[in-house]
């Protein structure tokens, strides 16, 4: 325990902090041994404002400071000392999305967030102008959007970035990303690992603009972006007790972040992160031969060219229905805690039927690119003659958390990339060999969890902030110093599985038919 302390006295440690959809999480570790140290948090929610998703800028450090004043009361609670300064530091939030900002650093328009799909007509444009696919939430087809509208706010934007973006420019004074979270901005040229200037250029024809200065500077992992200023450390810790000057990181996405925690950013490895969204990252040995709609092309923290199918549905749908039975149980006069439920759901799940009894569950809280829906209709659909019990309603709940994803991954599939093993992570994973299990048929693909997998993307950014003083590459940094003893749980596709999954599939594609009409009906 005094060791401890003296590593975090002597700042040999490395705070990372990710905003993500519900939790922003604030998690310390050693520097040297990777091991989480503390960790804090705030749970909170978008909201759906105009039309548009969004989440305030006081809603931001609002949750910036209850996470980090947690982290700083755990390192107390453990070891009897309150943490001044760190090694380093580094920031993580979600992916995509638009903030824009004037001249004087004031935001225009309240922050848009990924989840949002008003952009249909701007993404293809571009997609159809510059040759690549661009998703609806990628935050050029927020701009251009606000472009074709003519909205009021365009003709005074002089930069424009991400949520992790624009925290870390609040903590430093730097206007840079990490070049994985850039790629979620405008496509990048891997081989420079920047913006792709030809596509700039095409963009700038096109519009009359002058791009490149609007965005934020894009940096490989391992690259210091700044430093904490003495106003970012009173936003970040109003007590006054955090020092200034600690370096950081560039900042992230949550996909960079999750390929870094799974040790996936070599070619021919995979993650699969789930949360209120759920996206896959396959990092591409050769470009793909064709522009699909199902598939983004980023990049890992160190630029190399990624895959990733992103759902914009992840488990929210079955968070509330595993809530709906805490409920009942709460009513009934045995409460359980929603760990417990989860468990005892997941585990009853186990005994379904491998194509879940003819049932189906669609996860659509939001609109689904990939799915062809606007908006989002829960569903959950059954025929006279499916099996509905317990353990089906469950396995089809779970099944649906991967429906949309599993699409995606055909259209990879399709291309000929081959996959030797996913890297899973995420809450849904906590619960032993259930969902990771599901995921393996869905994909007919090994799957793999960490001990880390339920610290996530906070882990993950804070491992970034400690590869400022590494020597080598990221894979190399993460295979040898990282993950050379993690301990790791494999599941192998069960054929069963693979074969009841890929009939659920066939009927959750035919189902879209029904969700479509939800969301023109209702």
């Amino acid at each position: 325990m005094s060791a401890t302390a003296e590593t975090i006295r002597s700042g040999r440690t490395a705070l990372g902090i990710e905003l993500g959809s519900t939790r922003i999480k604030a998690c310390l570790i050693d520097a040297d041994t990777h091991e989480v140290l503390a960790t804090g948090f705030h749970d909170w929610e978008n909201r759906f404002e105009d039309r548009l998703w969004t989440y305030s800028l006081d809603a931001v450090w609002t949750g910036l400071q209850e996470a980090y004043a947690g982290l700083v009361a755990d390192a107390h609670d453990r070891y009897g000392i309150r943490p001044d300064t760190f090694g380093a530091i580094g920031v993580s939030a979600m992916m995509h999305g638009y903030l824009p900002f004037d001249r004087s650093g004031e935001l225009l328009v309240p922050f848009r967030t990924w989840r949002n799909t008003n952009t249909g007509v701007a993404a293809q444009e571009l997609t159809d102008l510059l040759g690549v696919n661009i998703p609806l939430r990628w935050s050029i087809a927020h701009l251009r959007q606000a472009q074709l509208d003519a909205e009021p706010h365009v003709g005074d934007v002089r930069f424009f970035t991400t949520l992790a973006g624009y925290v870390h420019w609040q903590l430093t004074g730097r206007r840079v990303l990490g070049v994985g979270d850039a790629s979620g901005m405008f496509p990048i040229d891997s081989t420079t690992r920047d913006y792709d200037q030809a596509l700039i250029e095409r963009y700038d024809a096109h519009t009359g603009g002058d791009l490149r200065a609007m965005l934020p500077e894009a940096l490989v992992a391992g690259h210091e972006a700044g430093s904490l200023t003495a106003a970012g450390a009173a936003l970040l810790d109003p007590t006054g007790v955090l020092q200034p000057g600690i370096p950081f990181c560039p900042p992230e996405g949550d996909a960079g972040t999750g390929m870094v925690a799974t040790n996936a950013v070599s070619p021919r490895t995979g993650n699969v992160s789930a949360g209120t969204s759920i996206f896959a990252m396959v990092v591409l040995e050769r470009p793909l031969a064709e522009v699909h709609h199902e598939l983004d092309l980023v990049t890992t923290p160190a630029g190399d060219a990624v895959a990733m199918v992103h759902c914009n549905n992840g488990a929210s749908e079955l968070a509330a229905w595993v809530g709906m039975f805490a409920r009942f149980a709460e009513a009934s006069g045995m409460p359980r805690s929603a760990d417990a439920v989860f468990e005892t759901l997941f585990r009853e799940a186990l005994d379904g039927e491998p194509d879940a009894g003819g049932l189906l569950a669609y996860n659509h809280l939001a609109g689904e690119p990939i799915a062809g829906t606007d908006e989002g209709r829960p569903l959950f659909v059954r025929t006279p003659d499916s099996r509905f019990t317990l353990a089906n309603v469950m396995r089809a709940q779970l099944y649906g958390v991967f429906g949309t994803l599993a699409l995606g991954m055909q259209v990879l599939a399709d291309e000929g990339v081959t996959i030797e093993r996913m890297f899973a992570h995420g809450g849904i994973f906590r619960t032993a060999g259930v969902a990771q299990r599901f995921l393996a048929g869905a994909l007919n693909a090994p799957v793999a969890v960490g001990d880390t997998a339920s610290e996530g993307g906070a882990w993950g950014i804070a491992v970034l902030a400690a590869f400022l003083t590494a020597d080598r590459s990221l894979a190399d940094h993460l295979a040898d110093r990282v993950f050379a003893d993690a301990g790791v749980r494999i599941a192998e596709p069960l054929p069963d599985d693979v074969a009841g999954y890929a009939a659920y599939l066939d009927r959750y594609r035919a189902g879209l038919a029904v969700e479509a009409a939800a969301v023109a009906a209702l």
